[in-house]
């Protein structure tokens, strides 16, 4: 499966450090948290089938729901077998919408209206709009596939809301940022603003750990 390679430690640090001198609110947070790794996913249609399980619900929950969708078609979510099974799916724990979501997504592979090598090709909007005109792929879902299993360094979930709470600490605002006011607010950090999202993450992560406070 085509794809972009993850940011290696050393652009993600020298990404860090960009942000870090950039940005004020950053800046402690860099100067806080230890390197991380790239949150990386596989790509392809069980990429985007997984963020299709995880949206709405909790991680322990779709990690469970995702056990039993692989076992139920076999050990591999592909598309082909999601059209071969389409009817045992509603015993797996997907709710009907998801289901309907996997189904579109695995037709629209098959018919090649979504072709996943060529996406690497693309740039971050083109490549965001292919993906948003499937069924059941939202702006949110696009950005985090391309962010996690391409490896981009430039995209921006805004519509994570754990992201925007992170923003607002940062910020030391006392308001958590809409979606709109978040992208506008994550301009200064391009190119690197999906870099400032794992950071942001991380801060977040360690605060709820009582690791940091910000």
């Amino acid at each position: 499966m085509a794809s972009r390679a993850p940011p290696t430690p050393e652009a993600l640090a020298e990404a860090r450090a960009h942000l870090a001198r950039l940005d004020p609110a950053l800046a402690p947070l860099d100067a806080a948290l230890p390197p991380f790794a790239w949150r990386t996913r596989p790509c392809g249609f069980a990429g985007l089938a997984r963020m299709i399980v995880d949206q709405q619900v909790s991680l322990a929950s779709a990690a469970a729901i995702w056990a039993r969708l692989e076992a139920g078609l076999g050990g591999e979510v592909s598309a082909g077998r999601v059209l071969d099974h389409d009817a045992g799916l509603a015993g797996l724990g997907l709710s009907g919408p998801k289901i309907r979501y996997l189904i579109a997504l695995a037709e629209a592979e098959r018919d090649g209206r979504i072709d996943f090598d060529g996406l690497a090709g693309l740039d971050d909007e083109a490549a965001i709009a292919a993906l948003t005109s499937l069924t059941g792929i939202g702006r949110w879902s696009a950005e985090v596939y391309l962010m996690f299993c391409q490896g981009r360094l430039d995209v921006f979930p805004a519509g994570d809301i754990a992201l925007r709470e992170a923003m607002r600490r940062a910020d030391h605002a006392p308001d958590r940022p809409g979606e709109r006011a978040a992208y506008a607010r994550a301009e200064l950090w391009r190119p690197y603003r999906a870099v400032a999202a794992h950071l942001l993450w991380a801060a977040y992560r360690a605060v709820k750990a009582g690791e940091i406070t910000f």
